[in-house]
């Protein structure tokens, strides 16, 4: 079989745990990583390993143009940049790696969350410019994160890990999702109620048509006085715009950004010179720990299809 790994890092523990897997199997990568030369590959390939990059797109066009290929293999979780529907319709089965990252994404959600409460990377910051902020945090905010209520949007693997996390600071939390879970203890509520109680609000859900915008100027305006908004989702999921607006004017006290509408932030965004954001790179899932499971379950569903098995953990 022949398998093409779109991922742009050229020799990582990716490459190395899928050509382990698909030993007796050509591994090759594509060398000018356009899409005119993705198409060009495309009909003489088996499987693909996708790319979390955004740069090879797995959409309707690359769809007609693979009639030979057995699984698209996301190494992650998020499939935004694959149009599942357009592959399904040619039978070509699309699976990702849910779960691998869940506890690296909580973890970082709850310690950004408690950075921001208490001031931590603004105090870092001023000290490095020579200041002593010992009386100025207190104005500027120094809340301890058990004392707040947080609210958790969207209650999969992440949301969950969440919960439990938070639930270990003292938090009193809450969750909203499509339907409510009755196989938890953590209290349901309807998305405009969890709002109004949410000291932090921790999104967490899958960027689709129906979330896309989901907390925008009406939602950031429900919240209470000071609360902190942490996005581990998407960017396009909050309206950037508009929480960038509620920070300015103080209506939202906070936030622990780990996703952008466009990524890298661009130089000019307002988001940058807010000291009461904290902004991170899109890795709250790149931990070692995670990339080792992502890459253990991406292996392992390459050789399951190498060996003439069906994949695991289809879309």
């Amino acid at each position: 079989m022949r398998i093409l790994l779109l991922a742009p890092n050229e020799e990582d523990g990716l490459t190395v745990a899928v050509r382990a897997a698909a030993v007796g199997h050509e591994v090759f990568r594509p060398t000018a990583r356009t899409r005119a030369e993705l198409w060009e590959l495309l009909p003489g390939v088996d499987i693909v390993v996708g790319d979390w990059s955004g740069e090879l797109p797995l959409g309707a066009t690359e769809a007609a143009l693979a009639p030979h290929l057995r699984l698209i293999q996301q190494p992650g979780v998020g499939t935004n940049w694959i149009d599942v529907d357009a592959w399904n319709s040619v039978g070509v089965p699309v699976a990702n790696t849910p779960g691998a990252n869940a506890a690296s994404v909580a973890e970082w959600a709850v310690a950004a969350a408690a950075a921001v409460s208490r001031s931590i990377a603004w105090a870092d910051n001023e000290i490095r410019s020579g200041g002593w902020p010992q009386q100025a945090i207190l104005d500027h905010g120094c809340r301890d994160l058990g004392d707040r209520r947080v609210g958790i949007v969207g209650f999969g693997d992440i949301g969950r890990r969440c919960a439990t996390l938070f639930e270990a600071f003292g938090c009193a939390v809450a969750y909203t999702a499509r339907h409510s879970r009755p196989d938890t203890a953590v209290r349901y509520l309807p998305l405009d109620d969890l709002l109004t109680e949410s000291d932090v609000l921790v999104v967490a859900v899958p960027l689709t048509a129906r979330t896309r915008g989901l907390v925008g100027e009406r939602e950031l305006g429900l919240l209470p006085p000071d609360a902190i908004v942490v996005n581990v989702a998407r960017g396009p999921v909050i309206d950037e715009t508009a929480l960038t607006a509620a920070l300015r004017t103080g209506r939202v006290g906070g936030a622990a950004l780990d996703v952008f509408d466009t990524e890298p932030l661009g130089a000019d965004s307002p988001l940058r010179s807010l000291d009461r954001v904290l902004a991170s790179p899109h890795v709250a899932g790149g931990s070692a720990t995670a990339r080792r499971r992502i890459y253990e379950m991406t292996a392992a569903n390459v050789a399951r299809v190498c060996g003439g098995a069906s994949p695991l953990w289809t879309v």
